[in-house]
């Protein structure tokens, strides 16, 4: 079977486990599987070359900030594919563009528009592992793009449909997904498997096991995903699609972000294309909005509130006096200390219960909600950001996720 493997950052964060997975892989091809290899920056090596760019200039021009970003993965492809050499085990490493992934141009978070996998097929046939720059990709123009945060996933699930492989592999530093981050709540219990559509919730929602954008790739074309150690042998979490259990315990999971801002326009007139003039200067400048609510009209007046990524807070505020007066809002309001948490699982919306046993649970716990929003498999609260450690765990212990299923 054809597998793409992919390693992140903590994987491969220093000689001695570069060598681990040189080795993990060889094992893997003497098992009678062909591996594509797939890894992000070494460690820290990401922030620290942002510390680096931010040392030389207040605001890097994100072409050159791309361009430098780039060099991280392309450091583990080089020192991979040598530890895989020096194992006996023929390697070459490539970077996105050498590995044919194109992306749209959109610097610091493009897209995958197209991946011709050609080169990456020839080496297999020549015995060598391909070894693959993960979070990178040229446009047409042949600008390097990054693809964003935790987007070596997003290389990886789209190689592996690009080559028709049976699965991808997220080889990580824990040995599957959690019904919660164990980091917060030690009772968090590992899950056998999980649908896309949950997974998708959960990724979209602040886990951080997979990148949001892997999971929808993964989804659309039915390619089955194991989050697995790369440290230890383990079973791992298989992503794959809907399980045929529908008599179970619903919620199968709790997500939290403490990265929230909201902003809310106050007074804003009541008249057709108002949100058009408020939402496209923050998609131009590439801010995504997340929860919106828009409050009953009270003479031909309203308060619409958004919340995006409390690093985009800045940005968005500077855009604000000019949507303001756009819209004919006389001011708007800002809070960058918030949170949310989300219980997810199929079915929820559908059940008779779970909204209203989630709201008494963050009641007792004496959390207050700033704004709900949900979907069919997600129910979400913003709350204040330092009261998130103790949302989690309450939801955890009322949906009783410490016990197996």
């Amino acid at each position: 079977m054809l597998v793409v493997q992919k390693y992140g950052g903590s994987s491969v964060a220093d000689a001695a486990r570069i060598k681990h997975v040189a080795a993990r892989v060889i094992r893997r091809l003497r098992e009678g599987d062909q591996v594509v290899v797939v890894v992000s920056a070494m460690g820290d090596t990401t922030d620290e070359l942002i510390k680096l760019a931010y040392s030389v200039a207040d605001d890097p021009a994100p072409r050159e900030l791309d361009m430098l970003l780039s060099t991280g993965e392309q450091m583990s492809v080089a020192l991979l594919a040598m530890a895989m050499r020096a194992q006996g085990q023929e390697a070459v490493g490539l970077t996105g563009h050498q590995a044919g992934i194109f992306t749209r141009a959109h610097y610091g978070s493009g897209r995958i528009s197209r991946v011709e996998a050609d080169r990456v097929r020839a080496e297999l046939a020549a015995g060598r592992v391909p070894i693959i720059a993960g979070f990178q990709g040229t446009t047409e123009e042949m600008e390097i793009v990054t693809l964003g945060r935790g987007a070596s996933d997003t290389t990886a699930v789209a190689l592996a449909v690009a080559l028709g492989a049976g699965r991808c592999e997220n080889c990580k530093d824990v040995t599957g997904i959690y019904t919660t981050d164990p980091r917060i709540e030690p009772r968090a219990r590992q899950l056998k498997d999980i649908t896309y559509e949950e997974m998708l919730e959960l990724a979209t929602q602040g886990s951080q096991v997979m990148h949001n954008r892997a999971v929808e790739l993964a989804s659309v074309y039915g390619l089955p995903v194991l989050v697995t150690s790369s440290m230890v042998d383990a079973p791992g979490t298989l992503i794959h699609g809907e399980s045929e259990l529908e008599e179970r315990n619903r919620v199968r999971g709790i997500a939290h972000d403490i990265d929230v801002a909201k902003i809310t326009v106050r007074q804003v007139p009541d008249r057709p294309g108002v949100a058009a003039h408020i939402f496209e200067p923050l998609a131009e400048a590439g801010i995504s909005v997340d929860t919106i609510v828009q409050n009953a009209s009270d003479h031909s007046l309203t308060d619409l509130t958004f919340t995006i990524a409390r690093q985009d807070l800045k940005r968005a505020e500077a855009l604000m006096p000019s949507i303001c007066a756009a819209v004919g809002a006389p001011d708007y309001s800002a809070n960058g200390g918030l949170g949310k948490v989300s219980i997810v699982g199929v079915g929820i919306q559908t059940a008779h219960g779970y909204a209203a046993r989630m709201f008494r649970v963050l009641f007792d716990a004496g959390i207050n909600i700033e704004l709900i929003t949900t979907s069919e498999i997600r129910l979400t609260c913003i709350i204040a950001a330092e009261r998130v450690p103790d949302a989690v765990r309450a939801l955890h212990s009322a949906f009783e996720l410490e016990t197996p299923e």
